[in-house]
């Protein structure tokens, strides 16, 4: 059994972390960490655990936690874990850390999209991105796995496959994505309060979101080619699910069946990724670590849909999935449902 804690255990992709690894037949949880003074029982957070775990989120110390530990999903803000996870490290505990802290490669290009200075900047460029249908090879013997964020999960994994066999531009690439509320966090928001968002769609962060530089960067890497991505985000009034129409132009004359051939060759390996005829919902996604693709040309134009669920497959699944594979399970462990 592999002892687990969670870093900052209050918010929705850790109840859904704590969800999935309770059914895991190789894991116990040890330790639920949070920033507040007081100890509130798991269960007072969020109800839906009731009689499930019996533990309290405590505000340990990283000698506290990492005495209960082998492994850590650290699911704190930006910035917050980069403060302690260079200390977990040092304890011989790994970490999967599902903020931004660790995704992005140059410690400027954090500051410029973050707006905070990098305190352990040593560890960018190197620590594994932790997407496995991209960068699997490196997950396993990883001490520190970075988790990829929502929308660049579907982005990326709309846009690889075609990148990387050379069939579409890397440049002049549209992304089209919508969330529902939970991708905004469960701290109280002005923009996602129920009478704000309720039948309503808007765009936000245009021009300026952080996963901008994070897609432009690892398709670069992926693909051998410097790419660049017009990415516009919205929020839709829903609870979940990421829907993402991607738009790019063809290298040369393509076929709808020759991408999705394409698709399926490059994630044949891919035991969550379904290369699918029909277009895709994100109900069709919702509560699984699936993402499901299609693509679609049309004049002149590569159109690649993709549904992922946000706090499974863009968050706590992945985590889990990244889990598996550094500790020698496998990589479906808990994650079928």
């Amino acid at each position: 059994m592999v002892n687990v804690g969670i870093l900052g255990a209050t918010g929705y992709t850790a109840l859904e972390l704590i969800k999935i690894l309770l059914r895991h037949p190789e894991v116990k949880i040890t330790a639920l960490t949070t920033r507040q003074e007081d100890t509130p029982h798991i269960q007072a957070i969020h109800p839906s655990l009731h009689g499930r775990l019996d533990l309290r989120c405590e505000n340990l110390t990283t000698e506290e936690l990492v005495s209960r530990v082998d492994c850590v999903f650290c699911a704190l803000p930006h910035a917050a874990s980069m403060s302690v996870i260079p200390d977990v490290l040092a304890s011989g505990c790994r970490v999967v850390d599902l903020s931004a802290d660790y995704r992005l490669s140059d410690p400027g290009v954090y500051e410029e999209w973050y707006g905070h200075v990098h305190t352990d900047p040593t560890r960018l460029g190197t620590t594994i991105y932790g997407l496995p249908e991209i960068w699997k090879e490196g997950i396993r013997e990883a001490e520190l796995i970075a988790n990829p964020g929502c929308y660049t999960s579907a982005s990326i994994l709309g846009l690889a496959p075609l990148l990387c066999h050379a069939d579409i531009e890397p440049r002049g690439i549209h992304i089209d994505a919508k969330s529902g509320a939970s991708g905004a966090g469960r701290a109280p928001k002005l923009t996602t309060l129920f009478a704000e968002c309720n039948e309503s769609v808007s765009a936000y962060s245009v021009g300026s979101h952080r996963h901008t530089p994070e897609i432009d960067q690892v398709l670069s890497q992926k693909s051998g080619q410097p790419v660049e991505v017009v990415f516009t985000p919205h929020l839709m009034p829903m609870d979940r699910g990421i829907h993402a129409t991607i738009y790019a132009k063809p290298t040369r004359e393509v076929t709808e069946d020759e991408l999705l051939n394409v698709m399926r060759d490059f994630y044949k390996d891919a035991p969550f990724v379904r290369v699918v005829d029909h277009l895709p919902g994100t109900k069709d996604v919702s509560g699984t670590n699936y993402c499901d693709i299609t693509v679609r040309v049309t004049r002149g134009t590569v159109i690649i849909l993709v549904c992922i669920d946000n706090l499974i497959k863009g968050a706590a699944g992945v985590a889990v999935q990244n889990f598996n594979l550094m500790y020698g399970f496998d990589e479906t462990t808990a994650l079928i449902v």
